[in-house]
């Protein structure tokens, strides 16, 4: 059968398969499982789990995607958000939009330890949110910050995203890692500064903190000390993976212990907490597992057809050029993460992406960073960001999801900014890692 034929036939049987509900791990995997029946016969189904078992779940760089998720559930139940905003709030001052840029800073902070997404928008959204709101703050400031923000742990390392691209595409995760850090810190400072302009303008969205909330030096010293423990743990667990002392997975279990002390020395490590971080930590590494089976049993099957040199034709052929493809490349992906988790889409995108990025000569350092970027656009952007959802979940009552989706467009757009800014300008993500290994 034509190549073209059952790419077509491959792609409608995965819409098919997510309209009708079921879980993208599950949808991945019968596709793979289908074709390779009615392609290759009873005798070829030994692959399946000679491909689950002898090389998805074998990889050793799979072991950082528990121990990180472990680190940032330790983390969230450790109180040890709560404590950075109340440093971060403390700080703020009699600052327009200061509640609104610690929410964002503790975001930032929290990205670094976690590596996941919907961690900082839940933790945020139940601690700043409602004392953005007693403070008088405009609510869609208050949403917009909260989910832009938390969002930004799909990009800042040790994100779990970075993890499993670098794995299925074969680019180094330290790189990516090291790429990661410019584009975060350059959304945070965009958004920050979105906030305390509009505050200086429209001083009723965030309103600064009243004479009587002043806090003293002494005060604001004793805050800052919170703010030491989570800074320390970033700085062993990505110094160790910079410096080459560490791999990223030696990384994430020095990130896990690392966070555990934590835990242990701000004394909430109790029966109940250690529950509930093992459960967590269980339920979110059996989803990412999944997806991962389900997509290599997809991925796998669609290159063994030659899907590489067919998507290498295709795009040769294409009359759009450099930046034509690049840009149909980020719609696809922006569409995409709109519907599907970012790790699905990386195991899916990957058997027909990575022929483009080396017949365009794209790097895949920096195209890797910018398709995160896109995710995380996507992770936030109306009808379907993921982020939005998380945030509803947790949002006051009186709050609909018309609210949210509203609060979250200015930064959304912000997003779109910032990754336009990366891929006019590659060393704004390439010049950390060029330092640090070299071209």
């Amino acid at each position: 059968m034509d190549i073209s034929i059952i790419t077509l036939l491959l792609f409608l049987g995965m819409v098919l398969g997510l309209l009708s509900g079921l879980p993208i791990s599950f949808v991945l995997g019968a596709i793979g499982v289908v074709f390779t029946f009615f392609l290759w016969g009873p005798h070829a189904m030994g692959i399946i789990p000679n491909l689950i078992f002898g090389k998805a779940m074998m990889s050793f760089g799979l072991l950082a995607i528990p121990l990180f998720i472990l680190m940032g559930a330790v983390l969230q139940h450790s109180g040890m958000a709560d404590k950075l905003f109340s440093a971060f709030h403390i700080w703020g001052g009699r600052i327009g939009g200061g509640l609104a840029v610690a929410a964002v800073v503790v975001c930032t902070l929290f990205a670094a330890m976690t590596g996941i997404g919907g961690a900082g928008t839940i933790t945020m959204g139940l601690i700043a949110l409602p004392a953005m709101i007693a403070k008088g703050y405009n609510k869609r400031m208050a949403l917009g910050c909260i989910g832009a923000g938390g969002a930004l742990g799909i990009l800042i390392p040790p994100s779990i995203v970075m993890i499993i691209y670098g794995m299925i595409c074969q680019v180094s995760v330290g790189r990516l890692f090291a790429a990661g850090i410019g584009p975060g810190v350059l959304l945070a400072l965009l958004y920050v500064l979105y906030i305390l302009v509009l505050c200086k303008v429209r001083p009723e969205y965030g309103p600064g903190v009243g004479a009587d909330d002043t806090t003293t030096l002494k005060e604001k010293l004793l805050a800052t000390r919170t703010v030491i423990g989570p800074l320390l743990l970033i700085l062993m667990v990505l110094g160790s993976i910079f410096s080459g002392i560490c791999t990223a997975t030696e990384g994430s279990a020095l990130g896990a212990a690392g966070s555990l002390v934590l835990m242990i020395k701000s004394r909430t490590l109790n029966w109940a907490s250690f529950k509930a971080v093992s459960i967590g930590t269980l339920k979110l590494t059996g989803m990412v597992m999944w997806i991962i089976i389900g997509a290599y049993c997809f991925a796998t099957i669609y290159v063994a057809l030659g899907a590489a040199g067919f998507i290498r034709d295709l795009v040769q052929a294409m009359p759009f050029g450099y930046w034509g493809v690049f840009i149909l490349i980020q719609i696809m992906f922006f569409g995409l993460g709109m519907v599907l988790d970012p790790g699905a889409i990386v195991m899916i995108t990957a058997p027909i992406i990575m022929p483009v990025v080396d017949t365009m000569g794209y790097d895949p350092v920096w195209f890797g960073v910018i398709f995160i970027m896109n995710m995380q656009a996507a992770y936030i952007s109306p009808p379907f960001g993921y982020n939005l959802f998380y945030l509803k979940s947790i949002a006051p009552a009186g709050i609909g999801i018309k609210d949210i989706y509203l609060a979250i467009v200015p930064f959304v757009l912000l997003q779109i900014v910032g990754l336009i800014l990366v891929s006019l300008f590659p060393q704004i993500a390439l010049w950390i890692p060029t330092l640090i290994y070299g071209n």
